[in-house]
């Protein structure tokens, strides 16, 4: 399911992304525990991601770099992206 706000190109938080969309990493609005936690999977600014499910219930499963795995919706809010 694609989103509106997505489907508009803007910077959106990663929350908000719909499934099958690929996106880019931004920004990272978070302290240093977020940003240590979303490096040592490989998400730093600048990162592809593509969206593999969001069923709108708290979990992500993304897939980047060859791996893949869930964020909680609360960590994907403060990670904002733009589709690519």
């Amino acid at each position: 399911m694609k989103t509106n706000i997505s489907s508009n190109n803007h910077i959106f938080p990663l929350r908000l992304a719909g499934r099958g969309e690929k996106v880019k990493v931004i920004s990272l609005n978070g302290g240093k525990g977020l940003k240590a936690r979303l490096n040592s999977v490989g998400l730093n600014i600048g990162t592809n991601i593509e969206i593999l499910e969001n069923p709108g219930n708290g979990k992500i499963l993304l897939s980047s770099q060859g791996g893949r795995f869930y964020l909680g919706g609360g960590m994907a809010h403060k990670i904002q992206v733009a589709i690519i």
